[in-house]
């Protein structure tokens, strides 16, 4: 489905009744990320999965930032009449709930943060970042889905679970080359959202995959220290994608604590 928000398209997914889920993807996939929890819990809640701009069925417009991402979203809550959701970040969806959360907190019933850090990026990051865009530019969408997958999806998956992999690889070549530049200068120019997590008061569940390299189990460890009453949950044999290696731990996690919301 595609809503319009002030000329940009915004293509999402929304399924089921009950509880609303809004789905946030990682860097540089869409909301076809998702599937697999949306399957799940359709029964149980009204999954909401959206492509940020640039990505999927959403345009590919600027301007691009975390807040532009976060107020998008909350823009398509409007129209889809959602007050509050369950908000469920992976990666660099994960920054963007932070941005969601100061700029539209009253909106946030609780967080689900995936294999994602709180800190803003290093110098040396950031470099990274720059030859990336460059890759981008100059080879495209495949190039930077070669460079990056081998990061993001972690090594047991690699090895036992070949259809995963190239299913994964098929999604991030097809990004389009300028969502994924706006994409990458808005990780670069991201800030620190240590402070953040100390502001944090709704129910939050972090998870993280054991084998996750871009943003390690330490990353979600420090997160959890300093979000009060978090649950941080490691799922073994995973790695940065952990909701499309490992769905079935991935599920049963998120049930558990949506479940727990119910009765809170």
């Amino acid at each position: 489905m595609i809503a319009v928000v002030d000329s940009l398209d915004i293509g999402y997914d929304d399924v089921g009744t009950g509880v609303p889920l809004l789905f946030v993807h990682a860097f540089p996939l869409n909301r076809t990320m998702w599937a697999p929890q949306v399957s799940a819990l359709v029964e149980r809640c009204r999954c909401v999965a959206a492509d940020l701009r640039g990505f999927g069925d959403s345009s590919v417009l600027p301007p691009y930032s975390m807040d532009q991402y976060a107020d998008d979203l909350a823009h398509l809550l409007d129209q889809l009449r959602i007050d509050q959701v369950t908000l469920v970040g992976c990666s660099m969806g994960g920054y963007a709930s932070f941005a969601f959360w100061r700029r539209h907190r009253n909106r946030v019933r609780a967080l689900v943060l995936a294999d994602t850090r709180a800190g803003a990026d290093s110098e040396e990051t950031r470099a990274k970042r720059r030859q990336l865009i460059e890759v981008a530019r100059t080879e495209g969408s495949t190039a930077v889905a070669n460079l990056q997958i081998p990061s993001l999806v972690g090594k047991t998956t690699r090895e036992r679970q070949p259809d995963t992999y190239d299913a994964v690889h098929r999604v991030m070549a097809q990004a389009p080359v300028e969502g994924i530049i706006g994409a990458i200068e808005s990780m670069m120019l991201r800030p620190d959202s240590s402070a953040t997590l100390a502001t944090i008061d709704v129910p939050t569940l972090i998870i993280v995959g054991e084998e996750d390299v871009p943003t390690p189990v330490k990353e979600a460890r420090a997160m959890h220290e300093r979000i009060a009453g978090s649950r941080l949950e490691i799922i073994a044999q995973a790695g940065h994608l952990c909701n499309l290696e490992r769905p079935a731990a991935f599920n049963h996690l998120l049930t558990e604590f949506l479940v727990a919301l119910t009765y809170s």
